[in-house]
């Protein structure tokens, strides 16, 4: 189920420095919700925050009505987050199936379900049906057998969001989805993800700096420098922004 996502005066300081110093604003269940800003804005130093990686110096977060400031990032997915990285965070040495079937038992063992497996065992015939379906809708399912350390950069890239929809979370963050990946790749995560979001209606959070992806994408738009909040609104509101133009898009904008 997609939930709202709240931050209310959150900030985090690293020493001295504010990495991010007062945002505050909420994201609707179903909306998806673009954070941009040049590299050093405070994209990541959010994201970890919002999923309890690390926790604010100030301000608190909620997830629907429950404050989750405190509570550290394994209880928040056990709650519904899902979170892909930059750099796609994958079982090296497990094949592409055993991957998803990892995260799948995963999820049953937090439902109380009982699951096939922990490496031990064979996997229940429905789990293998179930991580094959998911590698499927991401076009991995050629490469069911094949280790993680042998897939191509786009390749590891969607394996990653397969593990994370396969914990179907309400709330689904990507830190980057198409960083360093082809053009070709890239068009195809914008259709993947435009999919995964009309199919299961989660709550999406993502940091992108590809102009394209974001506005096709987003419903709404946040725009942060150098830790501070400096704009929020529908992507047209933010193309037309004087302050962001200046800011970060600058004749990028004019060629979009």
């Amino acid at each position: 189920m997609s939930q709202a996502i709240v931050a209310e005066g959150v900030g985090k300081n690293y020493g001295p420095i504010p990495a991010l110093k007062t945002a505050t604003f909420r994201v609707e269940p179903g909306e998806v919700f673009a954070i941009i800003g040049p590299n050093g804005a405070g994209k990541t130093t959010l994201f970890k925050v919002l999923t309890g990686e690390v926790l604010p110096d100030r301000g608190r977060v909620l997830c629907g009505d429950l404050d989750v400031s405190r509570m550290p990032a394994h209880q928040r997915a056990a709650r519904g987050f899902g979170r892909t990285f930059q750099v796609a965070r994958v079982f090296g040495n497990s094949t592409a199936l055993d991957n998803v079937v990892v995260a799948i038992e995963s999820r049953q063992r937090v439902a109380g379900k009982v699951a096939g497996r922990w490496y031990q065992f064979r996997a229940a015939p429905s789990v293998i049906e179930e991580a094959m379906q998911m590698l499927g809708a991401l076009g991995l399912a050629a490469k069911r057998d094949v280790e993680a350390r042998f897939l191509s950069h786009g390749d590891k890239k969607r394996l990653e969001l397969a593990i994370t929809l396969a914990l179907k979370p309400g709330v689904l963050m990507l830190d980057e989805p198409t960083a360093g990946m082809s053009p070709s790749d890239r068009h195809q995560t914008v259709e993947l993800l435009a999919r995964i979001r009309k199919e299961t209606g989660a709550t999406v959070l993502l940091t992108e700096h590809d102009m394209d992806v974001v506005w096709g994408l987003a419903d709404r738009v946040m725009v942060l420098n150098y830790g501070e909040l400096i704009a929020i609104g529908r992507p047209e509101e933010i193309r037309a922004n004087k302050a962001v133009r200046e800011l970060y898009l600058g004749e990028e904008l004019e060629h979009a």
